[in-house]
């Protein structure tokens, strides 16, 4: 089955939105949380587990995946969802914020990037067209132009050169991706500078995409920056098609978008953070470490329906942690990810009830109430 977007609801009072993304793995309701999995797995989690917390999709990145094991191993052996044994959709990222995490290793040029391995130190190339061939090979369901993350800050004559190198190479991957079912973003660029936002949309939108997404955000600038840009940025963006705003994941930060008309959200930060022992709450943070929970029989939150609340104390969650047990890791990262899929679950019912901002409002409350924890 072919890519589709279906709009079904806007909020009357926001720009906030609910939708249908329907895949060749699959369909799934936005505004939706993708849990990154960069290696081909969402670290300690099984397939089963996933569902379980009804995840609907997840991302994997083709950056990691080209070095290890190589996008032609995996296509060889089925493609990526055979390769991790996941039917449901799956998101892959062209390598551009991890070429841009690479620093003084990469070489930029109009051809594409040359870098060296953060593994062997052995030295690559990719262009445009071959991000777009080892997604291709990988068979994700969607896929992402090629790009250029715009660090922070830069001159506006740095951004410029840089946004333009996007357009670029976003109308090379469009060319070389032909009709295999897969769905292609394009990502805006632009840095901090409207004017450049704007560019961008409007050039991809000439280019035309399945979608649209947003990179370049997270990168050190202020959250009233970040919002600003979002709010610039959305509506010069097809309202036909869904918008993705990459590796932004607080959950403040995810309400805040939704209500801005995202539909997408993808972010390390429930899992990096779970492996971290700090557990999100419908009252704020949990650091499971901290000696107040050493005889607490209380799970992680009163009334939270995932397997670690159900069935383990924070007294146990701490002793786990503390011994390190591989055991706290997996019990912390379901949790992470329920508390998320039930938070964009909690979004998508309040916009189908024009509740949204009764929603905010109390999800606000409530973590202003932190003596609860």
């Amino acid at each position: 089955m072919s890519f589709q977007f279906h709009l079904t609801k806007t909020d009357k009072e926001v720009g906030a939105r609910l939708g249908k993304i329907i895949t060749a793995h699959g369909e799934f309701e936005t505004p939706a949380f993708i849990p990154v999995g960069s290696q081909a797995a969402i670290k300690s989690m099984t397939s089963d587990d996933l569902m379980e917390i009804e995840v609907e999709i997840i991302s994997n990145n083709s950056y990691h995946l080209y070095l290890r094991p190589g996008h032609r191993t995996i296509e060889q052996l089925g493609g990526l969802h055979r390769f991790m044994n996941w039917n449901r959709p799956i998101l892959t990222d062209s390598g551009g914020y991890q070429l841009f995490s690479l620093g003084q290793l990469r070489e930029i040029s109009v051809d594409g990037v040359i870098f060296q391995s953060h593994i062997d130190g052995s030295r690559h190339f990719i262009s445009p067209e071959m991000a777009i061939e080892i997604q291709r090979s990988l068979g994700a369901d969607i896929i992402m132009s090629l790009d250029e993350c715009i660090p922070y800050p830069v001159s506006h004559e740095y951004a410029l050169r840089s946004t333009s190198l996007t357009t670029e190479w976003a109308r090379r991957c469009n060319e070389t991706l032909r009709g295999n079912g897969q769905a292609l973003f394009g990502i805006v660029q632009g840095g901090m500078f409207e004017d450049l936002r704007e560019k961008s949309a409007k050039e991809l939108r000439e280019i035309g995409f399945d979608g649209y997404a947003i990179g370049g955000l997270s990168v050190g600038e202020s959250r009233e920056v970040m919002y600003r840009i979002v709010s610039h940025t959305v509506p010069h963006l097809p309202r036909e098609k869904p918008r993705y705003l990459m590796g932004v994941g607080k959950p403040e930060d995810i309400i805040n978008a939704v209500m801005r008309g995202i539909d997408l959200f993808d972010c390390v930060i429930p899992t990096r953070n779970a492996r971290n022992g700090m557990l999100f709450t419908s009252f704020g943070k949990l650091v499971i470490k901290n000696a107040c929970h050493a005889t607490d029989e209380r799970p992680i939150e009163e009334g939270c329906g995932c397997y670690t609340c159900r069935h383990y104390s924070r007294a146990y969650l701490r002793h786990m942690y503390m011994a390190r047990e591989i055991l706290a890791l997996r019990l912390n990262t379901i949790h992470n990810l329920y508390y998320y899929i039930h938070l964009i679950k909690g979004l998508r019912k309040a916009i189908r009830r024009d509740r949204l901002q009764d929603f905010c409002k109390e999800w606000k409350k409530k973590r202003e109430e932190r003596d609860e924890l």
